[in-house]
């Protein structure tokens, strides 16, 4: 990578943990995995699951300076699960191998895997990681992408790459 140092936010979508009805543990979990990468996470926020709500977040984080925006929640077939949708209605342009490599990946852990609907997308010029609402699940997921994610952030930004 070259001298971009990725900052990141980190979105935890909830609504029971943003009724407070119990903590946030995705957030916190990914928040460490984020920084084992080397990574800086410069804004954190709790939402419920309602799109208008995760888009101003991920507009605000993006805003605030934020290349890389890791979501935690929402990603399942449950009614109030609209994550997915949320940002595709905001994104430039979807990158739909994100989504392919961790549920392939995740399949070898649990059939459900199949269920998740994660992805990742460009909104403006960051990149915006859609991961599994169960924290495990979701540094388990970030670790499989994880060595996409500085390339990519790198030519969002409009850094000299290598190719």
């Amino acid at each position: 990578m070259s001298n971009l140092h990725i900052h990141v936010g980190i979105i935890t979508i909830s609504d029971r943990a943003s009724k407070g009805l119990y903590d946030d543990l995705g957030g916190p979990a990914l928040k460490e995995a984020a920084e084992k990468h080397g990574w800086s996470v410069h804004a954190e926020d709790l939402v419920p699951d309602e799109k208008r709500d995760i888009q101003r977040a991920i507009r605000e984080q993006i805003a605030n300076g934020c290349h890389l925006i890791l979501t935690t929640g929402g990603t399942g077939v449950a009614l109030r699960d609209v994550t997915p949708e949320a940002v595709r209605d905001i994104a430039v342009r979807e990158l739909p191998g994100f989504g392919e490599a961790m549920r392939m990946e995740s399949m070898k852990n649990t059939r459900n895997a199949i269920l998740s609907r994660n992805l990742a997308a460009v909104v403006d010029k960051a990149l915006v990681v859609c991961l599994p609402g169960k924290p495990s699940g979701a540094v388990e997921c970030l670790g499989i992408v994880a060595g996409a994610i500085p390339h990519c952030v790198e030519v969002l930004q409009e850094e000299p790459t290598s190719c």
